[in-house]
């Protein structure tokens, strides 16, 4: 199987990277069943890196929809170490604005649909997640936004970045309440994808890129649709300048992240009660703390 250190999850307006080379198509199955798309594989920066459509190229899958612990296991499986999601998100700040991006270090988990475990069926398992990203890849992708002065982008280095199910968007009242508690964007993607990412021991940083402000706005109501689609798109231009700025930090400076131990004392059920066919299933992720019996 082809092997990639530096993955790359693209969110709404984001589906391909037009500077990967050598570029290989590679479907996976998991345990957990099929990836929302198959992963682009190729050189980036001459790295190799494993690209994946969140919501399915042509955007066919709602956030509820998305298969989140097969996408974060396939990266796994691949050999993914830094996991980079860019993600489309509304301001809930108007120091914020739409074309801007954010470096969140902060989720709040508004979803109520989603599976944010690969653990269960048998075996426990508790992962610290008081500090959700990895701070060392959020460095990097802070350090490549300021390194290349984007044109009417302004960086936000930290923030809080609310998670929502969807598919509908806030009403007003939830709007102004995500606010009061500090949210800085809101989104309906990036969880339980980096509990799954601190799960499988990748290291995970979140690249928001504001397309519009959220409903609580008093200028929301002037938004449109084509607003939003042009933001978008530029948004993808952006986002795929700073990855590859990142990447070849990444490249340059590797380092070990706290997350690629966070299994460690994280498991609670002793080996040698560990189901079999749990155990089969939860191997990847297990195997380095709990080899297999000889």
């Amino acid at each position: 199987m082809v092997n990639a250190q530096i993955g790359i999850i693209g969110g709404s307006g984001l589906y391909q990277m037009e500077a990967l080379k050598n570029v290989e198509e590679v479907t996976l199955d998991t345990p957990f069943g099929a990836p929302s798309d198959s992963f682009i594989v190729g050189e980036l920066a001459g790295v190799q890196v494993a690209f994946l459509a969140r919501h399915g190229r042509g955007h066919h899958l709602l956030p509820s929809e998305i298969p989140f612990r097969a996408n974060v296991y396939g990266m796994k499986q691949l050999g993914v170490e830094y996991l980079i999601s860019a993600s489309a998100v509304g301001s809930l700040q108007a120091e914020a604005k739409p074309l801007d991006m954010v470096i969140p270090d902060q989720f709040i988990d508004r979803t109520r649909q989603r599976i944010s475990t690969f653990f269960g069926e048998g075996i426990v398992a508790h992962i610290g997640f008081g500090n959700p990203i990895c701070p060392q890849l959020a460095q990097c992708l802070s350090t490549a936004i300021a390194s290349l002065e984007l044109e009417g982008v302004a960086l936000h280095d930290r923030g809080t970045y609310v998670c929502m199910e969807g598919p509908a968007f806030s009403t007003i009242a939830e709007s102004n309440l995500y606010r009061s508690w500090g949210g800085t964007v809101i989104g309906m993607t990036n969880l339980p994808e980096a509990k799954l990412a601190r799960e499988a021991e990748i290291a995970y940083a979140t690249l928001a890129l504001v397309t519009d402000y959220d409903c609580w706005h008093p200028d929301h109501d002037h938004v449109t649709v084509e607003m939003v689609i042009g933001n978008l798109q530029k948004n993808a231009v952006n986002a795929q300048r700073v990855i590859l700025e990142t990447v070849k930090q990444l490249a340059a400076n590797p380092f070990e992240s706290i997350a690629h131990r966070a299994l460690q004392y994280a498991v609670l059920t002793p080996p040698d009660k560990f189901p079999a066919a749990t155990y089969e299933k939860l191997s990847l992720l297990l195997g380095k703390y709990y080899p297999p019996s000889p």
